[in-house]
């Protein structure tokens, strides 16, 4: 059996950035799978459960909503690793494209304040595990580190 594509990547030399991790032709258009790393693989501790589901629920209310991206995005969600996000937006995309939406997004996330849409027991499954500090706190500190001067090394797997 072949390895997926996400399972290619040397996760030795990857570091927090935003990267294309694919584009697969679907009908007469495109997927692209965006791979938003805010932490350092093996490398740093990985994000809790509560803070990637707060993360989760803002993030893709705050995407879904959005009035130039909202009706391209498919899906936002965490990765198995706890290190980072997918996203996945219809049409061929590069990661240049998305990083103004990206510092949007996070910026709405770090400055979050209020409850957590759709944290409630009639529209969650698990809306007690939220953690709306820390998915701040990550917030800006991937604003900070990575996204407000991104460099291009960030925008590209490394080989």
């Amino acid at each position: 059996m072949e390895k997926i594509t996400s399972f290619t990547i040397n996760h030795l030399l990857l570091q927090p950035g935003v990267y294309v991790s694919r584009k697969d032709p679907v009908g007469n258009t495109v997927v692209t799978t965006f791979d938003l790393r805010l932490t350092s693989p093996n490398e740093e501790p990985v994000m809790n459960t509560a803070e990637v589901h707060a993360i989760e629920h803002l993030g893709a209310t705050f995407l879904r909503n959005h009035k130039e991206w909202g009706a391209r995005v498919l899906y936002f969600g965490p990765m198995g690793c706890r290190t980072g996000f997918y996203l996945l937006l219809s049409g061929s995309w590069e990661s240049r494209d998305i990083v103004p939406l990206m510092i949007e997004m996070w910026e709405f996330i770090r400055d979050f304040e209020g409850e957590i849409p759709g944290a409630s027991p009639k529209d969650c499954g698990n809306y007690l595990d939220m953690n709306l500090p820390m998915a701040k706190y990550l917030a800006k500190k991937y604003l900070d580190e990575v996204l407000y001067h991104i460099a291009g090394d960030r925008l590209v797997y490394p080989d």
